[in-house]
C-alpha cells in the first residue's frame, strides 16, 4: 500500500499475499483499528495507508505507544 497511492481491494491481497481472506481481513481489521490504514470512501472494501500508517513505515512512529486490546 505504501509504494502506491490507491486504495487495495482485499482479493488483489489475498492474490499476492497468500496466507488467506480471513488472515487478510482480521490483519486488515486491525490495522484500521489502530489508523495505519483507513477504507477508501467509495468502496468499503478497498483500503489505503494512512499518514499513521506511513509514518510508522518510516520509522517514525513508536507502536508500543498504542493501547493494545487484550482479548
Amino acid at each position: 500500500m505504501d509504494d502506491h497511492d490507491i486504495a487495495v481491494p482485499i482479493g488483489v491481497l489475498d492474490n499476492e499475499l497468500h496466507p488467506g481472506y480471513r488472515t487478510i481481513k482480521r490483519a486488515l481489521e486491525e490495522l484500521e483499528a489502530r489508523e495505519f490504514i483507513e477504507r477508501d470512501a467509495n468502496y468499503s472494501s478497498h483500503f489505503r495507508i494512512t499518514e499513521r500508517g506511513r509514518a510508522y513505515l518510516a520509522g517514525e512512529f513508536d507502536a508500543s505507544e498504542l493501547e493494545l486490546d487484550e482479548e
